[in-house]
Formats: structure tokens, sequence, C-alpha cells
């Protein structure tokens, strides 16, 4: 096993007093006893850092990684580091009172404890070691990111090393023994959750080893099991139409009541999944889309809710056999998403429109039983019993314009522009113009909805006080009161502010190829 062999191979050397290492040893502990003798001011230098990068500091770095990670619900990187940080603390423990290896002679410090393995060395290597299996696996964080944190812990191990051999508290040896035993901890603990320290959990598409073939790619299959009928047939059918192409067996994973996809998103990122079909309503396809952001991996959807939005507007058909063809011989094509946070509502994302007054009270009422039984048209039901919803004043400010106030029915913000029935509330629309899309709607009287209606079918862009639209990089709405919201289709409860700004390309989707 990587890490054991190396552990047991210095060990072994280390107290058969194997010469070239003992001489080795001696003589680094020689040199820097004697110059720490005549240099007191850098000795008081190393004890300054040897009390900052203590072994309990790398371990509070893991554990405060690990509650990130809980917050950002991957639980299984979350146990695997907090493992292997309670694994380094028994081990060092162990080592040391099984061989209890005195310290130099000479050391220019007072501690206590034994010499080998060298604690320091151990943690810090396992902290470096965690950060670099954890932070690839991060949405949002960036090579450059990642090479601005990895590269000082990577230069913690080297100091936290250091200061114990210019402190003449360990040997050279001690600190070799230290960094192979923290190699197999990391490899040990990674094996037991199924990582891989340093490594990619799954190849993609690179030569395996000997034979010159490609590791066939593998897709995760994120279901909404209330969304998706006969589940049995469905996975069959998608395991079937994954494997002509082939793909390795899939990695399947159901939504629950409590999480619409983030964890499942989370995990198919963790297994470094080459592709992530997404079959469930609008709501599922969102929460799935949010979490991929920025991670470069397609997401493909399989149409499977009421209104199937997403799904409308990249051209994928809604015929299942249709969707998996198309989608699976299809094509990668970066397209926006836009963050949204307001007034209890924490930050987040939607992938197609966002809404504020009268559609998001259709959305609430629309009556669940009718939804599942003749689907988006359950919303015409909802709408007929909402059509005196009640107006409201608003005040918009988009990018740095000032701010405008309009008494409306309702707004909507969209990142495309099709609703069911090929409606086009918002015709300009597209999902990787890096622009918004605002849509005011103010009939004053119920009687003049027809001329909306009008307006939105004919795609007439003239502008007068019954629907304006808008474009701009970032909107910001507050209402007077509180109104009903929708993100995607999903109620979000009422509320008087949202707040939406585009993210450009920040979504990797598999479309179709264009006909």
């Amino acid at each position: 096993m990587l890490g054991a062999v190396p552990f047991a191979v210095i060990t072994l050397l280390v107290f058969e007093h194997w010469s070239p290492l003992a001489r080795w040893d001696q003589s680094v502990a020689d040199r820097a006893a004697s110059y720490g003798v005549g240099h007191e001011g850098v000795v008081d230098f190393w004890q300054v850092v040897g009390a900052v990068v203590l072994p309990w500091t790398s371990r509070a770095v893991i554990v405060i990684v690990a509650a990130y990670l809980w917050h950002r619900r991957a639980r299984l990187l979350t146990f695997w580091l907090l493992t292997s940080a309670v694994a380094e603390l028994v081990l060092v423990q162990v080592v040391e009172q099984i061989f209890e290896r005195e310290r130099p002679a000479q050391m220019l410090v007072e501690t206590d404890g034994f010499s080998y393995v060298s604690g320091h060395a151990t943690a810090a290597f396992v902290m470096a070691g965690a950060l670099g299996v954890v932070l690839p696996s991060v949405r949002g964080w960036r090579r450059r990111f990642r090479l601005l944190v990895l590269l000082p812990v990577i230069g913690v191990v080297w100091i936290a090393s250091g200061d114990r051999i210019a402190l003449n508290v360990n040997y050279v040896s001690d600190v070799l023994g230290g960094w192979a035993l923290g190699l197999g901890i990391l490899t040990a603990t990674s094996i037991g959750f199924g990582l891989r320290p340093g490594l990619r959990r799954r190849r993609r598409r690179t030569p395996s080893d000997g034979d010159g073939t490609a590791a066939p790619p593998r897709a995760a299959v994120i279901v909404n099991p209330i969304k998706v009928g006969d589940g049995v047939a469905f996975r069959r059918k998608v395991t079937r139409a994954l494997e002509i192409r082939g793909y390795d067996e899939p990695l399947w994973l159901e939504t629950r009541e409590d999480d619409a996809g983030n964890a499942m998103a989370k995990q198919a990122i963790e297994n470094e999944s080459d592709l992530v079909l997404v079959a469930g309503g609008d709501g599922t396809v969102r929460v799935v889309c949010s979490a991929l952001a920025h991670t470069g991996i397609p997401v493909g959807v399989i149409p499977a809710g009421t209104g199937n939005l997403l799904a409308r507007n990249l051209h994928i058909p809604l015929d299942l056999d249709d969707a998996l063809e198309r989608t699976l011989e299809g094509r990668d094509r970066r397209i926006d998403l836009v963050r949204v946070h307001g007034d209890g509502l924490d930050t987040d994302h939607f992938a197609v429109m966002a809404g504020l007054g009268l559609d998001a009270a259709i959305i609430s009422d629309a009556p669940p039983h009718l939804k599942k039984q003749i689907g988006w048209t359950a919303y015409l039901v909802s709408a007929a019993k909402n059509i005196n919803h009640p107006s409201v004043r608003v005040t918009l400010a988009l990018d740095d314009a000032e701010p405008i106030e309009r008494r409306v029915r309702t707004v909507v913000v969209g990142n495309v522009g099709m609703l069911q029935a090929n409606i086009p509330l918002l015709p300009d629309a597209r999902p990787d113009d890096g622009l918004l899309d605002v849509v005011v709607i103010a009939p004053r009287r119920v009687t003049q909805w027809p001329i909306v209606l009008w307006r939105l079918m004919t795609r007439t862009n003239r502008t007068d006080m019954y629907l304006e639209r808008f474009t701009g990089r970032k909107v910001e709405i507050h209402a007077a009161v509180d109104v009903q919201r929708q993100l995607d289709g999903d109620p979000i409860g009422p509320g008087q502010f949202l707040s939406c700004e585009i993210e450009p390309g920040a979504l990797t989707a598999r479309v179709p190829k264009r006909r």
C-alpha cells in the first residue's frame, strides 16, 4: 500500500541503524546544535515558528475545512477529513510509544516525548495532502485559487519539518518517517472512503496502463423518484442508452424530500463523473445545475416534470427516448446561470426564470393533483383563480441606472424566454448572452389582459403601461409589501426583495446537436 511501504522501510532502516542514514542524522544534528549555540536569535525565531505550526494548528485547519464541507453538504469528504485527523493524532502517539527513540542529545530547546516520528511533520503532511484531495472537489474553486492555497500549505510542511531539525529536537529520519506515516494515513483512509489522495477518483478518457485503451466514461444519474413514473423501466432504459454509447455502469442517485438534488450533485462531483443526467422537475434541475456551476461537468436534462422549461428552451425533446438519444449524442454548450438572493432566501441560482407577484402566485396555487394528472395545464386553473391578483408597487434597479418605480401585477427575470405552449414571455432572451431579460406586466383591469396576451404572442416590442421589457446584468426588485416569489417554478415563499445577477457561462449543458 502506498505510504505503508515507505514508512516500513524508513522505520526498519532507523532501528536497524543503517549506517548511511545514521551518519546523516548525526551530521545534521551536530551542525544544527553547533549553529544554534552561536546564534540565539535564530533559535528564538524557530521557537516562534514552532509555536505557530504546532500539530494542533494543522488539525484545527482540517476541522475548519471539514466544517465548511459539512455546510456545503459534502458529507463524504467531511467524514474523511475528520477520520484522517483522528488517525494521525492516534498513530503518532502509538508509534512514539512503540519505538521510544530518544531525541538528539544537544537539543536547543526543552521538549518532552520521543523523537520518532515527528508529530509536527506528520500533522502538516496530513493537512497538506487532505487539502490536495479536497480542493479539486469543491465547486467554485478554480485552479489558480487552489494553487494559491496549496502552495503555502506545502510551504508549511517544509517549515514545520525544518523547524524540528533546526531546533535539533528531531533527526532527519524522524521527519521522513513522519511524512511516510502521513502518506500511509491518507492512503488508508482514502481507500476506506473510496478516494485516492492526489489522484482523480476516476480516470477520464486517459490511456489505461499497458493496453493503450481508454477508460470508459461514467455518468451520474440524479432522479426525482416522485417525477419519474415507472422507476424500474426508466432505470433500465437509461442504463441501456448509456451502455450502447460506451459508458460505464452509471452512478444512480435519488433525491429526497429534504434535498432536491444538492447532496446528490456533490456526490457526482466527488466521483469525477463525466456527465450528469438529471431527471425531475424544474426545481430538481435548478438545484443540480446550481451545485454543478463552474465545475465544467456537463449536465444533461431528461424532462420528467410539469414545466420542463430549461429542457424546452434548450430544445431537448420531452419524449424520454428522443431526449436520451439527442442528449447523449449531443454537444456541450456553456450557458449562463443567475445568482439570486433575497429576504429569507439564501444565495442560490436559477437557470430559467425568477418571478415576483402574479406568476409566483399562480405557481403556488396550482393544485398538485392536477399537475400530476394534466401537467402544466394545471397552471391555467390557477391563473383563472388569480386573475384579480392585486397589483403592488415595486422599485426596479438595473445595473447602475437610476431606480424606477412601477405598480405591477408581476415582474419576471429570465435567463431564457419561452414558457409552456411556446409562449414567448421574453422573446429576446438567450441562455448564453450574458444578460438578464426582465418583463414588467401591469394591466390595471381584468379587461386589459387580452391586450397583454396579444402583445406576448405577437412578440410586440412596443413599450407601454401594460408591458415593459428591460435588459441588464443585475437587477434588484423591492416590493412595497410581501408578495409571492418563485425560482424556476418552485415557490420560495413571500417576501419584498429579490436580487438577480448573471453569471456568464457558469454551466456546461449537454444539448442536442444543431440540425
